[in-house]
Parts: C-alpha cells; structure tokens; sequence
C-alpha cells in the first residue's frame, strides 16, 4: 500500500493489484507493457472539494438571502403604494365631509326626480324666485359620490357606524370588525378579497367625532374626538397582483440564472483547480517512487513491491523469485571517464535491463549500482534464464558518454527463489534478498559478469 499526500486537495491510497496470472516460462523478447502489477486507486478524500461544497453552500444561501430580501422588499414597496393610494382617497373624503360638514350641509337645487332626505329635519327650502333646494349632509354627499366613482369603475366607498341614521350606511361583516378594532385602538384595517376573479384592495379608517358632527349626530349620544364611524375605500389591484406575480418570476429566473452561472463557474474552477492538482499529485508520485538518474523504480518501492508479492506467493502457494545485479567495475569508470560517464552507464544498463523484462516484471534500482528485479510466480529455472538474457544484453552494448570512447561494461547477477512453505514476513523478505545478493558476491568472485543462484 502506498499513501500519497496533497496539502491542498487531500490523499489517496493506492493498493498494488498482484497479477492474476503469469507464464513461468522466459523468451527474452521485450514486452510492450509496464511494470509488474497494477496501481489500483482504492480511497480518496478531498478536504479542498468539500470546501468549494461549503463556499458553494454558503454563497447560494446567501443569494437565497439577497433575492428573497429583494423580493419581499418589492412586495412591501408595492403593497406601501397601495395603502398610500387608500390613505389618500380617505384624506380627500374627510377633506370633502369636513368641507360640508363646516357649513352644516350644503344646499342643492332640487330637480325632477330628486329625493329629500328624511333624516334630516326640514331638508327643503323654497327661494323668492320660487325654485327649491334640498339640503345635502355630508353622508348624503359622500355616498353621492361614491355612486359617481363606483359608476366610474375608478373605486367605490362609504361612510358607515355602529348606530347609522340611514340603514343604507349599515356596516358590512367587515366593516362591523373594523369598527370593533377602532374602538379598541386601531388605526387602520387592511383586507384583500376575491370577488368573480378580480382581486380588491379593502382600506377602512375611523372617523372621529368632530364638534361639526354634533348637529346631527349628538342626540346619538356621540362626544367630540369618540369614533362614530368609519370610512372604507374598496378599489381593483389585479394590476398590482400581476406585477407581483411578474416581480416573482423575474426574482426566481435572476436568482436560477445567477445560481446556475456560479456553479458553473466554481465548477469550472474545481475542474481547473483539481487538474491543476492532479498534474503536481502525478509528479509527487513519480518522485516519491521513482528513481531520479534511471527512472526507474526506487529502493522504497520495489522493497514494498517485493513484500507484497511474497505475501502473495505464499498465500497463493506460488514460486517468487528476485534477481539482484551489479555492474561491475563501476568505480573504475568513473575514475577512468568521470562520473557523468558512469551516470550515462548507469541510465543505459536500467533501459537494457527494463527492455528485457516482461510485463508484470518490476525492476528497481537497489542503490548505488545494484538493481533488483521482482518476478512474480516464476521458478529458479525461470528466473536464471531471465537473468542470463539481460546479462547478455548488457555485455553486447557500446555505451557512448559525451567526449569519452564507447565504453563496454559487465554486470554480475544474483537469483534466489521463494517457494511456499518458506519464511514470510519481513524475515522472509530479508533472507530472500540476502540469497541473492550472498549469490551475486559469488558470481563477482567467480569472475563477474556471470550469473549465480540459489534456491
């Protein structure tokens, strides 16, 4: 198992798939593939996804916050005008009931067809000219023009109390309620109501006794500054409905359209964010596992690979075998060409090395000039012909350094074998290196450029 670690986006955990099968047999071909086993991405968590989820949260309730204030803010704007548009036809009423009721009631020529009041005591008079007016109360004048307005189509109100002179003024179930809050306090009752599809505004206020008010009103038993009554203004807000309605719609497609353009765009941020991650995630790995002059596989890995695959051969009862190999006479080329010829040897015995193995090989460098070679399910046999194939191959190159001759090198193997039954463990993984590496010492004394094993 291998733990990769990101500062900024989080961590993954890769687990080594060991092969499923594998020809014990050699033919010393290079293989297309890459290295034994495969990478396979097991867990991952993502602390800076989770933060853009939380900014992404946090942003769009906000704008919940925003657009739900901007609509609510518009619904009470709207709702303002309306109750100021109510106000102001009741201030205009009281306005034309204090003017009549300052004169005491006005007087009317009385054309055919028109009605005296009978609530009023002697409501007709007759001039010298012989033409007769009729006198107007301002209740009188009002519901007048309330009829005028309600013909109109413009709105319609009426003045109403508790105890009316003319029943016609009676108070509506509404009017009656309001008329109860007055007298606890109130200063105005507001009301929406359906009537055959159409939406209306229902305003009422009370209306004061008024010394003028005494006239006719104070054998009711009416004091000055007491409520006496009230006034209702009922007008048409399908006009304003609509534009709520419209207000809404509007505030639900800026909100959707500006949500769905941020999380687009964090989106595309995270996406540019995480490959941008993903690339420095990739080259974290290839240096955490590989080999800076040879690339390939470094000491740390190919230990761990090794231990998984005895893990697996003696779960599964299968051979393992490892090659250690050494070029030999390193040293001396150093001395003789430099080091940066001994590093151009080094890169090409690993591309020789790694060109002759097969696919679910793993080759790694040891350290120093020391290679280890992993072969999963292999036997001795196997694993010494391996051995011999590369070896061969090395000894046939002409390596070319910069400014040097071509430079022949050798390279000394060791192999040791991992059979079931065997020790496992750390203890395991130990002593089948030090067979091979006891076997590679063998082949150097021998000679070098040979290969030894050892079962």
């Amino acid at each position: 198992m291998i733990v990769f670690v990101s500062p900024l986006w989080g961590f993954e955990i890769y687990q080594q798939q060991p092969p499923t099968a594998y020809a014990v047999g050699y033919d010393c071909v290079a293989p297309d593939g890459a290295l034994g086993g495969t990478m396979e991405k097991r867990h991952r968590l993502a602390p800076g996804g989770s933060f853009f989820i939380s900014l992404s949260a946090v942003v769009l309730l906000l704008l919940s916050v925003l657009f739900i204030g901007i609509f609510i803010n518009n619904q009470r704007a709207i709702r303002a005008e309306l109750e100021s548009k109510a106000q102001t036809l009741i201030e205009s009423i009281i306005l034309t009931w204090k003017w009549n009721a300052m004169y005491g009631g006005v007087f009317v020529e009385k054309t055919p067809g028109m009605l005296s009041s009978r609530y009023l005591t002697n409501p007709d008079i007759e001039t010298i000219t012989g033409k007769t007016y009729t006198k107007k109360s301002p209740a009188i004048m009002t519901r007048e023009i309330s009829e005028i307005a309600d013909k109109e189509g413009t709105f319609k109100f009426r003045v109403t109390s508790r105890t009316p002179i003319n029943p016609i003024n009676a108070p509506s179930e509404f009017e009656r309620k309001a008329l109860e809050s007055f007298n606890r306090g109130s200063k105005e009752v507001i009301t929406k109501e359906t009537v055959n599809n159409a939406t209306y505004y229902h305003y009422m206020a009370p209306l004061l006794t008024e010394s003028s008010c005494i006239t006719c009103h104070g054998e009711h038993g009416y004091r000055v500054g007491e409520v006496r009554g009230g006034i209702s203004v009922v007008f048409n807000i399908d006009k304003a409905e609509r534009a709520i309605r419209i207000n809404q719609w509007v505030i639900t497609g800026l909100y959707i359209l500006t949500a769905v353009t941020f999380a687009v765009s964090v989106h595309r941020l995270i996406i540019v964010r995480h490959r941008k991650l993903a690339t420095v995630e990739a080259q974290l790995r290839e240096m955490a596992t590989t080999d800076e002059l040879t690339k390939l596989k470094n000491r740390r890995f190919i230990l761990a690979t090794l231990s998984e695959e005895l893990a697996h051969a003696a779960r599964y009862h299968r051979p393992l075998s490892c090659i250690i190999f050494d070029v030999d006479h390193l040293k001396r080329v150093n001395d003789t060409y430099g080091h940066d010829a001994g590093d151009v040897v080094l890169k090409t015995i690993s591309d020789v090395a790694q060109a002759n193995c097969r696919q679910h090989d793993t080759l790694g460098r040891y350290g120093g000039e020391e290679f280890l070679l992993v072969l999963p399910e292999t036997d001795i046999k196997a694993a010494e012909n391996i051995a011999e194939c590369i070896r061969q191959q090395i000894e046939k190159q002409q390596i070319a350094a910069p400014a040097q001759p071509l430079i022949s090198v050798t390279a000394s193997f060791g192999v040791a074998c991992y059979f079931p039954g065997g020790e496992e463990g750390d203890s395991g993984l130990h002593r089948l290196i030090k067979y091979a590496d006891n076997a590679m010492y063998r082949a150097k004394e021998g000679g070098c450029n040979r290969v030894e094993a050892v079962a």
